[in-house]
């Protein structure tokens, strides 16, 4: 009777040990959503977000990263274009994603995740799922599936109950939000905005607002998680930063700045226009030049507009100043300019760039401030024509 009572106690404090032992191994893991400040590359302009999984008792740390690319894949530029770029998730140690980050200057802000220990099993699944070869390749949409939203979207996942963000300012859009990270840096800032359409001007969610990670970031901090019951507890329980760097100081990647340039091709095309005039010729060669890159350039905001899937670069109002026209009409151009015959494609260029530049206050769309100067350029160029042909007579 003694000796079954000792083997029952024995038992009940066995069965406690392992209790304990697996309660311990439970609390061992922890996640940490990681934001990345910007580096100076243009991919890496709005920095980065990625999920630290550390499991102490196996000492364990490892980053689940869905910001993996590589620039050697079959037809990266040409699929990159036209939207159909995949991205993939991809784990490394963290010592290793630590000295990346340190070697490129850029600080690493961690942020421990609130998690119940069923949630962090949750997420340790869902993370695991997500690895498989079958299930980590994902088709990359910047604003609206990045690196930034997969991690919220899989941490999410993983709660009993909602994340319930802060209330933000209701007047951001993704252009907004996009020239607070391309400030400093002016012909990268140039280049998105020529290729955004209206739509990156409407104003955006507190949602769509995440898809920066800084302004994920700022969100997580503030925000709570609520569950079935109506418990409250802090979405973020602690924060650090792990990675410390220097401000990243903008470097320009030509000398000149847009505006700058702009305003050049502006004088520019007044000299011609006077030298034309003045001699009664029209330039061929100028033509040749100037209406070259328009039309190239057209050809870009084109394929863009009418065959990119990437968001918002459908609405481009810009394709009304930069379309493929002056390209494909060249060499009819250039055989009349030789031949000295009046060309009617510059009394149409001449009034609807006219009605262009009238327009530009009141489009629905925010335009960088040197596509004037390059307009008023163009119509220049266009009025010399008409002055020329008159003074033929």
């Amino acid at each position: 009777m003694f000796k079954n009572r000792i083997r029952v106690l024995f038992s009940i404090f066995m069965f406690l040990l392992c209790m304990k032992s697996y309660a311990q191994r439970q609390d061992s893991i922890q996640f940490s959503l990681l934001t990345c400040s910007p580096g100076t590359e243009i991919y890496s302009l709005f920095g980065h977000t990625a999920i630290r999984y550390q499991n102490f008792t196996q000492k364990r740390d490892l980053v689940f990263n869905y910001g993996m690319f590589s620039f050697s894949a079959p037809n990266f530029i040409y699929r990159f274009v036209k939207g159909e770029t995949d991205y993939q998730l991809g784990v490394t140690e963290f010592r290793y994603f630590e000295s990346e980050y340190k070697f490129r200057g850029s600080a690493v802000y961690q942020q421990v995740i609130n998690l119940t220990q069923e949630e962090k099993l949750n997420l340790q699944r869902l993370l695991l799922e997500n690895y498989l070869p079958q299930n980590r390749v994902y088709r990359y949409n910047y604003f609206y599936d990045n690196c930034t939203t997969r991690a919220r979207d899989r941490i999410e996942q993983s709660i009993n109950g909602r994340v319930v963000y802060p209330d933000a300012s209701e007047d951001k859009t993704f252009r907004s939000i996009v020239h607070e990270y391309t400030d400093g840096f002016d012909w990268e800032g140039f280049g998105i905005d020529l290729c955004l359409g209206a739509q990156a001007d409407k104003n955006i969610t507190v949602r769509q607002q995440m898809f920066s990670p800084f302004y994920m970031h700022d969100f997580a901090q503030k925000a709570v998680i609520e569950d079935s019951v109506g418990n409250v507890r802090p979405f973020v329980s602690s924060e650090e930063v792990i990675v410390e760097a220097d401000e990243v100081k903008p470097v320009d990647s030509f000398p000149l700045s847009p505006v700058f340039c702009s305003i050049a091709f502006l004088l520019i095309n007044v000299i011609v226009a006077i030298f034309q005039i003045s001699g009664k010729k029209i330039f061929w060669w100028w033509d040749l030049v100037l209406y070259f890159i328009q039309g190239t350039s057209g050809c870009i905001i084109a394929f863009l507009f009418f065959f990119s899937v990437h968001p918002t670069v459908d609405s481009n109002w810009m394709i009304l100043l930069l379309n493929p026209i002056p390209l494909v009409y060249l060499p009819f151009m250039l055989y009349k300019d030789v031949k000295r015959i009046k060309d009617i494609y510059h009394i149409i260029n001449l009034s609807y760039l006219t009605l262009f530049m009238l327009l530009f206050p009141i489009m629905p769309q925010y335009f960088n401030v040197s596509v004037l100067p390059l307009a008023c350029g163009l119509w220049c160029n266009a009025l010399s024509h008409m002055i020329v042909y008159k003074k033929w007579k």
